[in-house]
């Protein structure tokens, strides 16, 4: 006779890849120190094979900012939240920013406007 198995060891979990794509995005902006006022908000895809997630991330920065820091920021926040949340291994987030903001020319473009 076969060994029975308990309920809560059957069946699968399978977490899509927006999901895990929505952790890493809101994990994204909680590493940043701020979004740009007029900037949007970080954007990540996802690739996920065999409970390992690939990671790419888009942020807008604020100029002048510790760039390298930022971005080394958000890597260590998406890894961590992957694991805790989805239980995936994350080797690689991949971070792209975008647009950097400057205050000087939001400044220059209102005095413009006034």
């Amino acid at each position: 006779m076969a060994a029975q198995v308990a309920p809560g060891q059957r069946g699968a979990t399978r977490i899509a890849d927006r999901v895990v794509a929505k952790i890493a995005a809101q994990a994204a902006r909680e590493a940043l120190t701020a979004v740009p006022v007029d900037g949007s908000p970080p954007h990540a895809t996802v690739t996920i094979r065999h409970e390992v997630a690939r990671v790419r991330v888009s942020v807008e920065l604020d100029y002048p900012s510790d760039i390298g820091g930022q971005c080394g920021a958000v890597r260590r926040q998406v890894t961590e939240r992957v694991k805790a949340l989805a239980g995936m291994e994350v080797p690689e987030v991949a971070v792209q920013v975008e647009r950097l903001h400057s205050a000087q020319a939001r400044a220059a473009a209102q005095g413009r406007t006034r």
